[in-house]
């Protein structure tokens, strides 16, 4: 591609590099020069101008982007994402119902790693969205590209991105009561959590904080998924609900997750179905660290130990008032969205 100043009568047939002034308003960039837009500028007092002229092996920005787009989704209805229209080399990709984004981040760094000119940004890895969501933009910087590098990009673009729909369908929450007055605020937060995804809060139950209450209640529960909200923090890995879901034949996958708010969470399974401890800050609908594995759960991604291991990075979600804020350089008062209390 051919990029420079020259004399407005050069102009015929390439494309305006920069918006410019003319009578009723601006001849925006990307314009294509024909013999009235340079009547335009002619009339206006321009006598050069800067411009972009594509070559034979070039191709335009917004026929580059919507190539890129169609090569990372080949089946669009089936990786549950759908295309926008082409604009200024630019096109997006959208979430077609509410769920989870899979991405594979080594080919998304192979096809920007083909050309500057040639770039996709996502967001992040398991990032929930809802119906329209956007999830990755595609841009090509420059008014064009050469075919080669674009079809390199291409080559390297099929598989990386999905969308993950909710894979359960009902869910049952059994609540613990420590004999202090019972708020239905978890309830609340953790239902507006499944409806977004398009799951049903099947059972709900309230039972005393005890283990073989408890541990009854898991054995009785029929949903897909199984949810635990103690009224009592869980401490320890001994506590009333791990040692409740033991007795009621399952088993403790993890107790614990480097995420703030969210550190108390625990996950295992009863009878080959997820069960996730959650942890007091999920009485909010604030963003805690049960969000990032109850999406996954429901959306059928397995969440290993490992993979709860490693959201630490970037799992400081917001300052805890237990502690103080060091870039403050004093303490700061923060309760809980919901409920008022201390997040756990």
């Amino acid at each position: 591609m051919d990029f420079g100043e020259v004399p407005l009568g050069e102009g015929q047939g390439a494309i305006l590099a920069h918006s410019m002034a003319v009578k009723g308003g601006r001849l925006r960039k990307g314009a294509r020069l024909g013999a009235a837009e340079l009547g335009r500028l002619a009339a206006a007092g321009h006598d050069r101008i800067w411009i972009a002229r594509l070559g034979p092996g070039d191709i335009g920005e917004d026929a580059a982007a919507r190539r890129l787009a169609e090569a990372l989704l080949p089946d669009p209805p089936g990786q549950g994402l759908r295309i926008g229209a082409p604009g200024t080399g630019r096109v997006n990709l959208f979430a077609e119902t509410a769920g989870i984004v899979e991405i594979d981040a080594e080919r998304i760094r192979r096809v920007n790693g083909v050309d500057p000119m040639i770039t996709v940004a996502t967001v992040p890895e398991w990032y929930g969205l809802d119906p329209g969501g956007m999830v990755a933009t595609i841009k090509i910087i420059s008014y064009g590209v050469a075919e080669t590098a674009l079809n390199a990009a291409c080559m390297a673009a099929p598989g990386a991105l999905r969308l993950r729909a909710a894979a359960h369908r009902t869910a049952v929450l059994i609540e613990t009561d420590v004999g202090a007055p019972l708020s239905d605020k978890g309830r609340r937060a953790l239902e507006l959590r499944l409806t977004r995804l398009g799951v049903g809060l099947a059972e709900y139950r309230v039972v005393p904080h005890a283990v073989e209450d408890l541990a009854a209640a898991l054995a009785g529960a029929e949903a897909e998924v199984l949810f635990i909200l103690t009224g009592s923090a869980t401490s320890d890995l001994q506590d009333t609900a791990p040692e409740a879901l033991r007795a009621a034949g399952g088993t403790v996958e993890r107790f614990g997750m480097p995420v703030d708010p969210g550190n108390l969470l625990f996950t295992g399974t009863l009878r080959g179905r997820p069960v996730i401890g959650l942890p007091g800050c999920a009485r909010s609908a604030a963003l805690n660290g049960a969000d990032w594995v109850l999406e996954r759960v429901l959306c059928g991604v397995p969440v290993t130990s490992e993979d709860i291991a490693a959201m630490g990075v970037g799992g400081l979600l917001k300052e805890m008032p237990s502690r103080p804020a060091p870039r403050l350089g004093r303490k700061i008062v923060q309760r809980d969205d919901v409920t008022g209390e201390s997040p756990a």
